[in-house]
């Protein structure tokens, strides 16, 4: 038996693939590639079914032909200032997609999901760090079609059965200490990469978007985890599932927060190149501060990260970004 990881073309998707397929677990990837890289599944060596999972007939017909025993849901769409502008796009893609995905599963007879969900679904936090008890209130779009899922993984978990673990992930950053997958978007709008494109000077320059948080220096704060510390957490949460047998669900952050411009100064003595950064205006829907308490996933899933410094998570991005400047094209 396989197990199913939708996204698993894209970023943390197929790292996570890399690691399952490291441990002798079999797997099958769904990806529709809008988003996703052929070419990394390629290099990993998985099993690539091109598909949608926002068409039920496909959806019916790849259970009945594979032999699935559990499902990790990477595939959506994620970026938070999209969602503000495109709501509906996001729903339907985050949403529906994944209603699809839960009927076809329930009626495969398949009970186990690890659901990719995010620190959105918190908007403005109570308390930093942010702990999984904190109320659930987001101020965007996407954190919306996250929170929307992982309320019905509850009700699915409670009429079906089907159980669940929801990660709630901060910032993915790093690439494969292999150097031969590693993030690639297009367009890219995550810091870290766009930082490094400047470095490689395929940009002429960073925006830093808000200089007026209430922060240390008034840009805002996030907590960066390496994607292979991602995908360790997602193949535990797995291994949960299939040993406790009861939904759930996890922060997955460093506990360290980062400001925009001191990313941007680790950079800088990373790569030892010029970087010039610029303030902008805020963009809506981005709260001032997140930054995670793991210690539910440490003691319940016996977690630990094993990238806990930003400057060692940059360090394999660069040597992703430096042999691999443009992304998979090459």
């Amino acid at each position: 038996m396989a197990v199913l990881v939708t996204g698993g073309a894209g970023y943390i998707g197929s790292h996570t693939v890399a690691e399952l397929m490291d441990r002798g677990e079999k797997v099958v990837i769904i990806d529709n590639l809008e988003n996703g890289h052929l070419q990394a599944a390629q290099t990993i060596g998985a099993k690539l079914v091109v598909g949608d999972l926002r068409d039920k007939e496909f959806l019916n017909k790849f259970f009945k032909e594979n032999d699935i025993e559990s499902v990790i849901h990477f595939a959506a769409y994620i970026e938070a200032g999209e969602s503000v502008i495109n709501p509906l796009k996001h729903y339907n893609n985050n949403v529906i997609a994944t209603l699809n995905l839960l009927t076809a599963m329930n009626e495969a007879g398949i009970k186990k999901i690890v659901f990719s969900s995010t620190a959105a679904t918190y908007g403005e936090p109570e308390n930093i760090p942010i702990k999984e008890s904190d109320r659930t209130v987001p101020i965007n779009p996407y954190g919306e079609t996250k929170l929307a899922v992982e309320k019905a993984l509850k009700w699915a978990d409670n009429a079906y059965g089907l159980k669940h673990i929801a990660l709630r992930y901060f910032n993915a950053a790093g690439a494969h200490v292999s150097g031969k997958i590693g993030e690639a978007h297009s367009p890219e709008t995550h810091l870290i990469p766009i930082v490094l494109q400047v470095a490689l000077g395929k940009r002429e320059e960073i925006k830093l978007f808000g200089n007026d948080y209430e922060t240390r220096d008034g840009s805002c704060v996030r907590d960066y985890i390496h994607v292979t510390d991602l995908a360790q957490a997602h193949i535990l949460a797995l291994e949960n599932l299939r040993k406790q047998g009861s939904s759930n669900v996890f922060n997955l952050g460093n506990g360290k927060g980062f400001s925009n411009k001191e990313v941007v100064e680790i950079a800088r003595q990373v790569t030892g190149r010029t970087i010039k950064a610029v303030d902008a205006p805020r963009r809506p829907g981005d709260p001032a501060t997140l930054v995670a308490s793991s210690e539910k996933a440490m003691k319940e899933l016996g977690w630990k990260p094993k990238y806990d410094e930003l400057c060692k998570i940059i360090e394999t991005a660069w040597n992703w970004h430096v042999n691999h400047p443009n992304g998979f094209a090459e």
